[in-house]
């Protein structure tokens, strides 16, 4: 897929259009960290340009499959077909650095330890796209986009992985998930065959990642995300701070470009409640516990 427009069935917290940056990407070059974080204003001029990565669309546009008008009954096996068929679809139109690949070795240290959340096993891939981005799914799969990469250290990475560990964890990305399939996907009904539920076409994934695109979670939601994202990270012994550090990090990038409170930027991490509260309170939580922040490198 590399050098044409990546197909997006969507995500569940957010895009950020980091589009078209066209200098290697280095995770140790720290000046290039800098022009990373400087090119959010100008992603869309550049991101025509750019032949090496992808850009992560919205939605592929496929013919519409017919609508059966059929009552939806849910059952968790169906979700759960409908919740795999989904990452699946996504790994497969979206551009998966290969295991050898540089990204996919940083993340595959970062995560060394992190191998279930509540029974649920994780897997990590990277996307080698231009959108600053991350997601989990209900099932464990969580993947994280190599332009998110290029502007957090491992620290503040490793802040964006916990959260969206606690959405998965606090069954937040499943809700999520049913509300979204069923407003969008099956709003018409969904086909069966001997009891079981139909596959999707790629128009009803594209629709699914159109309705998970604008999914917001409640302040309660995001607060136990950030709680249990913080309890996770300690208990696999990586250090909390982490959490307080991917919201400092989003903050700046915010305050250097001047983006506002609707913007896409605040998306991943929601704002509910905003930033700052969220920095002080995964920070309060720290300084309390006595832990020491990670040397900044």
């Amino acid at each position: 897929m590399v050098g044409a427009g990546i197909v997006k069935a969507g995500k569940i917290f957010g895009v950020y259009g980091l589009n078209g940056v066209s200098l290697q990407r280095n995770s140790n070059n720290k000046p290039f960290m800098k022009k990373i974080a400087k090119l959010l204003c100008v992603f869309a001029a550049l991101a025509l340009a750019m032949p090496a990565m992808a850009q992560f669309n919205l939605k592929k546009a496929i013919n519409s499959a017919k609508k059966v008008g059929e009552a939806v009954t849910l059952t968790d096996e169906d979700m759960n077909n409908y919740v795999k068929e989904y990452i699946t679809w996504m790994d497969t139109h979206n551009k998966v650095c290969e295991p050898d690949h540089p990204y996919t070795q940083r993340l595959n240290k970062l995560t060394e330890g992190l191998t279930s959340v509540n029974g649920t096993p994780l897997n990590f891939k990277v996307y080698w796209v231009v959108d600053v981005n991350a997601f989990a799914c209900a099932d464990g799969s969580v993947r994280v986009f190599a332009a998110l990469m290029d502007i957090m250290s491992d620290e503040e990475l490793l802040g964006v992985i916990g959260h969206e560990v606690g959405h998965v964890a606090n069954k937040h990305s499943k809700k999520a998930f049913k509300t979204a399939l069923l407003a969008s996907a099956l709003k018409d009904g969904v086909g069966a065959t001997g009891g079981t539920a139909a596959a999707l076409t790629d128009s009803q994934l594209g629709d699914l990642g159109e309705a998970l695109t604008n999914a917001k979670f409640s302040q309660k939601q995001e607060n136990e995300a950030d709680d249990y994202g913080y309890d996770f990270l300690k208990d696999n012994g990586k250090n909390p701070w982490a959490m307080s550090m991917s919201f400092k990090r989003l903050k700046a990038i915010q305050e250097e470009q001047g983006i506002g409170k609707t913007s896409k930027i605040n998306q991943l991490f929601s704002s509910h409640p905003d930033l700052d509260k969220r920095i002080q309170r995964m920070e309060k939580r720290a300084k309390d516990e006595g832990i020491t922040p990670p040397a900044q490198k």
